[in-house]
């Protein structure tokens, strides 16, 4: 079964920047696409970002110009930085994995806090 392993979750000030790491397990091929969620009390898990191998990516209007996603192929590894991080921003953030030809996969979910 495929694992994702997330990092970098924390609390940090309004203004603050952090960097999530979303690390796939050695079984996970036929990878299409990674992307970040989140989900604040409440309310609906929503997209925040993804990009696919061929390095196209997309960002939901609220984040555009502050978040940037990556992806290291080779390490099956994605990465959100977040910048001006605002208290809005606070929720918790999943890590899924799109495959071709196989169901996709979700990470554990690590918290991030924005809070002076």
């Amino acid at each position: 079964q495929v694992q994702l392993v997330e990092s970098g979750g924390g609390l940090v000030q309004p203004g603050g920047s952090l960097r999530l790491s979303c690390a796939a397990s050695r079984n996970a091929f036929n990878i299409y696409a990674m992307g970040w969620y989140r989900q604040a009390p409440g309310k609906p898990r929503d997209l925040v970002a993804s990009i696919t191998t061929g390095g196209n990516t997309d960002y939901a209007d609220s984040v555009k110009g502050r978040f940037a996603i990556s992806m290291d192929n080779t390490k099956r590894t994605a990465f959100l930085q977040m910048n001006s991080l605002k208290p809005e921003d606070t929720a918790v953030y999943y890590c899924r994995l799109f495959r071709v030809g196989a169901s996709d996969a979700w990470g554990q979910g690590t918290q991030v806090t924005v809070s002076s």
